[in-house]
């Protein structure tokens, strides 16, 4: 009997009402482990060439992990994937909370929806199996009631997945809401769950559908170890999450502004958490399922009118304190506080909603876009959130443009060069003239410019947790400062993505601090198998391969393995010392290009068959 999973993968088909189930063994499930190595698989297998991604040939995965569901910190996440109508390669998105565990326990290892309803449907998910329900009634309302009306329909304990209206508008940006204050936010996998007019799947556990776990009690052993040492590892997580890191980035001079034209920003510190917990905002933390590390911002503004918003729907992380704040020159904490707020109850992704705004702000002052009135200036809060709104129902040609992201936008107005993005998908708050092989992570990465399945230079310039955990892996790596590109760094990037893939499969997040010995730990413990570390990254590489597999297959060559221009020139206002030599990124590239097999524009079939991966060297 399988431990830890059910080896139960549910399809869908919304354009004939058919469901059915597929098993695959013990022996694949150790391979792909779930989560971003299944749905790569999952994506290549089921999706054909050239489909388009909103159309019915596209599939939408729901994909937990190996460790999704078990009682230890972290586990509570849930991949997203289909092909991203972004960026027209392969797309996924995390979400944390509670709905991925609860599918998980329910029955299911993974959830594929192919076709496209005809009308709004809803899916849920209980006793290892799937209904098909009419979802006319929660077409068109905020998140809020969508949850209330289903636990209402299935129970008090049911989860829910679902889109707001961002998505039922398929913008581009579109995200998927978690819990109401978790969201699968890159790649806009939103509107392919608009397009399938799949409005929500909800989830309810039952003891009899929950998986049985190889040594339960060594699950207890690990929760309660992180629950007891949570301060020790992660006292900055734990206190104040990452909102803490505005301020050290601007005084550092390389915090993203301006639409990353700058690196500094006066101001910028009423964005940091300690102002947001000075003015009232900030009210607490929140958490996912299982986890003792509680990073998750709650925030509240009463009183103010049009500034006001309600707890439910989270609060602002740094990437949203970034994006829609100091990258659109927006300085007041409680316009981007608001802003941030509307992205999550209309579902948008707040990375690229921000990054594309403050592409159109830049084009309105340069005179290449008529803003109809708005006001849509770097600092113009208010006109931030109007052009939200606009984005959001894609009102007016303004808000057709801003729905179609960064890279539409300005081709559309005829200079390119303003969007900030790699492969379709906008830029992180991490400037790649400072982490530089974090850049080149950017031009790689299969899903577009991401930070989270990526290096970040700075963890490894002097000895410490990082550089310890990443010698697990058999590569005895020195510190390196954040400007260094050497070939050296750029084998620390390869091994790192490897081991996010990995991670990103299992699901875990990774904001609790595990070491690798303890992923070890947990995995046996759940499943009863004992991974090497050269399993390990294995996993990690068959998800490397099958995405760059499908980007290749779409048409997204090795030329789309680029940053913008703007990246190689230095801020205007800023850290002078961040600047980003173009010979030495194209060097790191190419050095990652032949440490990954690909130099020949291609995927090597050698370590295809090396993988396990035989069934797809003939995949393009």
């Amino acid at each position: 009997m399988p431990k830890g999973y059910h080896d139960r993968v549910a399809f869908v088909d919304l354009s004939t009402g058919r469901i059915w189930y597929e098993s695959y063994g013990e022996a694949f499930w150790r391979r792909f482990l779930g989560g971003r190595a299944l749905s790569a698989y999952l994506l290549l297998k089921h999706v054909p060439k050239g489909a388009d991604p909103l159309g019915p040939e596209n599939a939408l995965i729901f994909a937990p992990g190996i460790l999704t569901g078990t009682p230890i910190s972290g586990s509570g996440r849930n991949t997203v994937a289909a092909k991203s109508p972004l960026t027209g390669g392969y797309g996924d998105a995390e979400a944390g909370g509670f709905f991925g565990a609860e599918m998980k326990n329910a029955g299911l290892d993974a959830l594929v929806v192919l076709g496209q309803a005809e009308e709004p449907v809803y899916l849920h998910v209980e006793g290892g199996e799937v209904a098909l329900h009419p979802a006319s009634h929660l077409w068109g309302k905020d998140p809020l009631e969508v949850e209330a009306l289903l636990k209402a329909a299935h129970g008090p304990s049911t989860r829910v997945a679902q889109i707001g209206i961002a998505g039922e508008n398929q913008v581009l940006t579109a995200n998927v809401i978690h819990d109401l204050a978790h969201f699968a936010g890159r790649g806009g996998l939103g509107a392919v769950m608009g397009a399938k007019r799949l409005k929500a799947v909800s989830a309810r556990a039952r003891k009899d559908t929950r998986p049985t776990y190889h040594d339960p009690a060594l699950l207890s052993t690990l929760a309660r170890r992180m629950a007891g040492e949570r301060m020790e590892r992660a006292a900055g997580l734990v206190t104040m999450g990452t909102v803490g890191t505005v301020k050290p980035f601007n005084l550092r001079g390389v915090l993203p502004s301006h639409n990353f034209l700058d690196g500094f920003l006066e101001g910028a510190e009423a964005l940091d958490g300690t102002s947001l917990d000075a003015l009232g905002i900030r009210i607490g933390r929140d958490t996912c399922y299982a986890c003792a590390i509680r990073c998750k911002q709650v925030v509240r503004i009463e009183g103010t009118g049009k500034y006001d918003v309600r707890p439910e729907y989270g609060g602002p992380e740094y990437e949203g304190l970034g994006a829609l704040g100091s990258t659109c020159g927006v300085t007041d904490p409680y316009a981007v506080t608001k802003a941030n707020t509307l992205c999550n109850q209309y579902g948008l992704d707040v990375i690229g909603v921000g990054v594309t705004i403050a592409t159109a702000m830049e084009a309105v002052e340069k005179g290449y876009l008529d803003d109809e009135g708005l006001g849509l200036r770097f600092g113009n809060g208010d006109a931030l959130i109007a052009a939200i709104e606009k984005l959001a129902r894609r009102e007016g040609r303004l808000g057709e443009l801003l729905a179609l992201g960064s890279r539409r936008l300005s081709e559309a107005i005829g200079h390119p060069e303003l969007a900030m993005q790699v492969k379709g998908q906008e830029v992180p708050m991490h400037d790649p003239r400072y982490k530089r092989a974090l850049g080149v992570g950017y031009a790689v990465s299969p899903t577009g410019a991401d930070h989270n399945h990526n290096l970040h230079d700075t963890a490894f310039a002097k000895e410490g947790k990082a550089l310890k955990e990443l010698r697990f892996y058999g590569e005895d790596f020195a510190p390196l400062p954040p400007e260094d590109l050497s070939e050296a760094k750029i084998r620390m990037l390869w091994t790192k993505t490897r081991e996010r893939g990995f991670v990103n499969s299992l699901v875990m997040c990774d904001f609790v601090p595990w070491t690798p010995e303890e992923w070890q730990e947990a995995i046996y413990a759940t499943t009863g198998w004992r991974l090497s570390p050269k399993e390990m990254l294995e996993v990690g590489e068959r998800t490397l391969q099958l995405t760059r597999l499908f980007n290749l297959r779409e048409g997204i060559g090795p030329e789309e393995d680029r940053l913008p221009e703007r990246f190689f020139h230095p801020f205007r206002k800023g850290s002078p010392e961040a600047y980003l030599d173009r010979e030495a990124f194209q060097e790191g590239v190419r050095t990652y290009w032949r440490l990954a097999g690909w130099e020949k524009g291609s995927v090597d079939p050698g370590r295809l068959r090396a993988l396990g991966l035989e069934e797809f060297t003939q995949a393009y």
